[in-house]
Formats: structure tokens, sequence, C-alpha cells
């Protein structure tokens, strides 16, 4: 940390007059990547949280699948849900009224340098861990190098890439410093979960023969797990020595004394068993559950409730992923033929109850979503590459295919033929085949038995290509380690986007991520423009250029025709039981299980 802050600060309006550069955040207390933060030091509770809050009782919530495994930042297998959030902690939280900003938690003090090359953070003294233990710098030191190792989960290796090394500068203070600044790279490193470093050379962090995966782990959050069913259910307890209830970005949060997460295989049993009262709270994601099987006696009598919050979260995109590692799907006419017989009007009056937007983009309900054609900031970006790159970027607007008139299925049934004749597909005898008479088959695999209803017409529609495709739900766990080892050839995905997005955008699209398992790149892109607008976007020095860059790239992903794309909702469907209250105030950028957190019992 800077001991001079007078001349620190004239350092550094100094440089703002000489290069002219956008204001960073400063404030020790909060980091931010616009210069602005909303909730000065010492606040005392985020506005979305309620002082009326009451603490204790049980909350019960269900999970599809199973867990064999305790820690969730590994590759293998699959953890229970909960842990990252009930047992361990980061050393910054963000603000879910805010698009930009965090504020400390384990870190009570942040210092970004003035050449943004390195971030420093004093740890609050104290934090401490569940068993007791202060968390050090050595602590973080060992988390940052552990989860960019090989042992955790490849997200975490290309997210905090351009993170070089930690310095532990004494036992309570340490500076990352940063192979490449960006943006937002200061408050990427805040979002660094902080491991026990005593528990993790005790118990091994990815045990090669799974002995020992069960091992519950030792986190500085809110709760403990104080009971593991292996498979069936996990129950967190608060622990009544928690270190941070007392901090601004704490209070009013973590009410429920016991959280317990009972699993379940079927989604259609789990429906009933909410409807009976076997748990508490339920996120609903499809129309049909939400309009007609959420009905019943309990809501008549106000037993249930159920309510749709409004957010104005990044829709990003939902689609059908092609896997273009198969040949099948390796030529772009192919893909876009495909997309062509899925009728979302259709799906969305039948089936949807006419609740949907159609996604257009792969930052839908955002200001990085691409309008009409690239201007010329766009175009810098975009012409380097122009002989690998479809004409349609430059010339064409983003737009999904419709059958609203004057468009029709029929009509885009036609072009898909003429597409795949293209590309060397033709129908014979009710076939679509290739040069060497072999058929066009692929399997559609799915985790939620629910969404059959919604592929069925979408088959039926290939099948007059002359496509056969087959679709099967398949158990999450199964439809997990599937998608990790890319072994598939379309499925139902989605990318959420946040209010500024940056580097996580490695793990969904570059080359890098293609080739290693477990990456969200699960449709295979390995494109040198899509990789070079990536970093676009995570060097973006200002918000213009990183509008620029999003775009830019919106236009390469969409007339790659990775995805059929899907549809989105603005607001979050909440089925819950009537004796949970949450704050009036909402957020604005948030999830449902983040929201969660701020609700209690009466």
């Amino acid at each position: 940390m800077m001991t001079n802050r007078l001349g620190f600060l004239a350092a550094f309006f100094y440089l703002l007059l000489v290069f002219a550069k956008t204001s960073i955040a400063f404030a020790a207390h909060g980091l931010s990547i616009d210069g602005h933060l909303k909730y000065p030091k010492g606040f005392e509770r985020f506005d979305y949280t309620s002082p009326e809050a009451k603490t204790g009782g049980t909350l019960v919530l269900h999970d599809l699948g199973s867990f064999e495994k305790m820690n969730p930042f590994t590759l293998k297998g699959a953890a229970p849900q909960g842990l990252t959030s009930y047992v361990f902690e980061t050393l910054a939280v963000p603000s879910l009224d805010e698009p930009f900003a965090e504020y400390g938690l384990i870190a009570e003090e942040m210092e970004l340098a003035a050449d943004r090359k390195s971030v420093t953070f004093t740890l609050n003294p104290l934090a401490r861990f569940s068993d007791g233990s202060l968390i050090t710098a050595e602590d973080v030191r060992f988390s940052l190098s552990t989860l960019k190792s090989d042992q955790a989960h490849p997200f975490y290796q290309l997210y905090f890439h351009d993170i070089d090394r930690a310095e532990v500068l004494d036992a309570q203070t340490i500076r990352f410093h940063f192979a490449r600044p960006n943006r937002e790279l200061h408050m990427i490193a805040g979002q660094l979960p902080v491991l026990s470093k005593k528990f993790y050379t005790a118990h091994p962090f990815n045990p090669a023969d799974g002995k020992g995966a069960m091992t519950v782990p030792v986190g500085s959050g809110p709760y403990v797990v104080s009971a593991v069913q292996p498979g069936k259910s996990i129950t967190y307890t608060k622990n009544p020595n928690y270190w941070a209830r007392d901090l601004g970005v704490r209070r009013g949060q973590f009410n429920f004394e016991t959280i317990v997460i009972k699993y379940f295989k079927d989604p259609v049993v789990s429906i009933e068993a909410f409807k009976a009262g076997e748990f508490d709270f339920m996120m609903v994601h499809i129309a049909k559950q939400w309009n007609r099987d959420l009905t019943g006696r309990r809501f008549d009598s106000g037993d249930l409730v159920k309510k749709t919050f409004p957010h104005k979260n990044n829709a990003g995109i939902q689609g059908f992923a092609f896997n273009i590692r198969n040949p099948l799907f390796q030529d772009r006419l192919v893909r876009r033929a495909l997309g062509l017989a899925l009728d979302f009007e259709w799906i969305n009056t039948t089936l949807f109850f006419s609740e949907y937007t159609r996604n257009n983009s792969y930052f839908s309900n955002s200001r990085y979503a691409a309008q009409g054609l690239p201007g010329a900031d766009e175009l810098k970006l975009l012409e380097p590459f122009r002989d690998q790159l479809p004409p349609e970027v430059f010339n064409e607007p983003l737009m999904p295919p419709s059958t609203n008139p004057p468009s029709s299925l029929r009509s885009n049934l036609r072009l898909a033929q003429q597409l795949l004749a293209q590309a060397g597909w033709t129908v014979k005898n009710g076939a679509l085949t290739d040069k060497e008479g072999k058929r066009f088959r692929f399997e559609i695999l799915l985790a939620d038995g629910s969404f059959e209803r919604v592929i069925a017409p979408f088959a039926d529609n290939l099948n007059k290509l002359g496509v056969e495709v087959t679709y099967r739900t398949i158990d999450p766990a199964l439809y997990t380690d599937r998608i990790k080892s890319f072994d598939f050839d379309m499925v139902v995905t989605s990318y959420g986007q946040s209010q500024s997005p940056g580097n996580e955008q490695r793990d969904y699209w570059t080359s890098t991520a293609a080739d290693r398992q477990g990456s969200r790149n699960i449709i295979g892109i390995n494109s040198a423009a899509v990789d070079a607008l990536v970093d676009a976007i995570i060097y973006a020095e200002n918000q213009e250029s990183l509008t620029a860059a999003c775009r830019a790239l919106d236009r390469v992903l969409w007339y790659g025709y990775y995805v059929v794309p899907n549809w989105y909702l603005a607001h979050h469907r909440l089925a819950y039981a009537a004796g949970l209250h949450h704050p009036e105030t909402l957020p604005l950028y948030y999830s449902y299980d983040q929201w969660l957190n701020y609700w209690w019992r009466e």
C-alpha cells in the first residue's frame, strides 16, 4: 500500500492530465470499472436488503441430479449446490444495483496501481475460516496458484489468465501483478475464492483416486456443512462465529439458520414434491410448468405463491448448440439450414403462452447487441479478417428467422433445402444423404425431459428436410459429464453475459478453450477472428471500445450459425412458500439465487 496518500493522489492526477485517461476507482473500500461507487466507506447495508429481515428458521431447496464430491472448483464430478455461496467467499462481492462495482469482504482495503499493472488487497483482520484460523495473504496466494493450476476446473485458468503472480507483502497484504492489464482485471482479482491452505495441505485438492472427495471443506462463509447424504441431500447450518455478520456487505443476508438442499432425479417429480410442501422455493424455467403445472389447492389458498421479479440483466443467448467437432456440422451452410427448421412463433404461441422474446443477439437485452450494419469502430476490428468472414457480417443486420407473414415455415424449409444442396446434401427416398449415400442423422441430448415437447416440433420440421434426428433425456450427472467431454451432437445451452463482458469470453469462444475439456466452448469454435475480437473485448480501454468489440464479435458469432437461437425472459419466475418474505426494494442485476440470499422466514 502507498504510505504517502497525498503524494500518490497528486501523481495520479498528474498522470490524468498527461495521458488524458479515464479515471479509475481508487476508493479503498471498493472498486469499479467506471470510477463510480454508490456506497460510501462504512455503509450500513445494501439498499436491496431489509432492516425488517428476521433470522432463524429452515429453508428447504431442491436440485436435480446428484453429487459425488465436495469441491466445487475441480472438473471431474458434481458438487452439491450451495458450496460456493454458503461455504466459500471471495475477496470482494458485487453490488447488485450497480453494473460495475465490488466492495471488500475478505479484503478490507483494495488499491489499484496508477499504471493499472497491479492491485493490492489488505485483508480484514477479523476474517477467519470456519475452523477459527486467521485468513492470511498466504492463503490468498495459495488460492490463486491452486485455481490457475491443472488441478482446478479449466474455467479458472482462463478467467484468471492475466493475473501473472501474487506477491505477499506481509501477513495481511497481498499484491496481484498483471501480465497485461485490462479495464476489469482488478475486479476479476477481487472475485478470487479464498481457500484454506491449511485444509488443502492436509486434504488433497483434487484426489486422483476419488478418496477423500466427500471430505467436508473448510471455508470462511456464513454456513458450515452440518450433514450430508451423498447424492441425496446436504444441510448447511449457520456458523455462530461467522466473522463478517456485522459488515455492511453482509448485513441483512443469509437469514436462515439452516438450509437443506434435496436432490431429485426427475423435474416432473420435483414439481409435485414442491406442491406437496417438500421444499420451499423454486425457479421456474418452463412456461407450461408456470402456467399449468403450478396450480391447485395450495396456490388457491395462498399457501404457495407465484411471482415474477423483473431484472435488467444482459440476457446473452440461449440456443440449440452445434458441436462443430462433428464433421456433420462443420459447414456453415448446413448449420444455417438446420436453424431454419425452428418455428419460434408457433412454439411461443402454442407452448409458451406468448411469454418469450426471441434471442436476436449473443448479448440480447443489452447495449452490446449489434445494431443495424457495423459502424466505423466495428469495421476497424472486422476488416483485417474480411476474407475469413461471411459477407453477411458486413452487409446484413442480425435477424433470426421468422415464420410471421410474409415469411412462412414452408419458405424457410425451401431455403433450407437449397442451402443443404449447396453443401452437397440431397434427398433420396425421403432421406437426406451425401454423395456417398451416408444418411444425415444426429442426436439432441437433454437433461430435462420437459424440454422434449419443445424439441419435438423442431425435430418434425427437420424430418421434413430428410434429416434423421433423435432426442433423449439422460441422467443430469451423466449429461454434465458428457458436456464436459464434448460427447454430444447438439444440446440446449445458454451463455449468460454480464453488464461488462470480459475475461469469461475466453472460456466461451476461443481456440484455447475449444481444446480444453470442461470449458464453456462446447461448440468447438476455433477462429482467429473470434480470438482477436475476444482480446479486443478483454483489453478495451473504455466503454465505447468495449461496445464496439462486443458488437463486432456478436456479428461474427451470429453469422457463424453456431447455435439455433432460442428465447429469453426479462424477469425471474419464482414460486415459493407463503411464509417466505423478501425485501421490498429489488436489485437490478441479479440471478434468482443471489436474490434468495436476502429473504427470510416469518
